[in-house]
């Protein structure tokens, strides 16, 4: 028989550098979770990515178990990275804080489709696209569709 759901948690955890020290262990005390427990698996499947900020979907069990799902990095995060920013414009129509390519938006869209709620790489270029006007990073280059 299936475990019975409890609830879920979102927390966004650095890879590899997963400790019991706030955020993580409030939360995850609160509800009765093994906190170390989630700290030792979290690093295991993180330590490839070190530093690099993950959401993680945790499914609470009735009897205080747990599993966890871990996401790809947010979208605005990978496009700061890809344009070298520290972070996005205060008032993005005006102030643009840097650049990326079509490719690199590309790239970033095929690391975060299965993540979006779309099929096609062009939808999911068009969504980071408008994530990174909204941070004030301008996309140079002509877009693949237009051509």
């Amino acid at each position: 028989m299936a475990k019975e759901i409890g609830g879920y948690l979102k927390l966004q955890v650095k890879g590899g550098a997963a400790n019991p020290s706030p955020p993580i262990g409030p939360a995850l005390g609160s509800k009765g979770l093994n906190i170390m427990e989630f700290c030792k698996q979290f690093n295991a499947r993180t330590q490839d990515k070190p530093g690099v900020l993950l959401p993680v979907l945790i499914t609470m069990y009735k009897d205080k178990s747990f599993d966890f799902v871990i996401k790809t990095p947010p979208a605005p995060i990978l496009l700061m990275e890809a344009a070298k920013a520290k972070k996005g414009s205060a008032e993005p129509n005006r102030n643009k804080v840097g650049s990326v390519t079509w490719d690199q938006v590309k790239t970033i869209a095929e690391t975060k489709l299965p993540d979006l709620n779309c099929s096609k790489i062009d939808s999911a270029m068009k969504m980071i696209a408008g994530t990174a006007r909204s941070l004030g990073i301008t996309i140079t280059g002509k877009a693949p569709w237009e051509s």
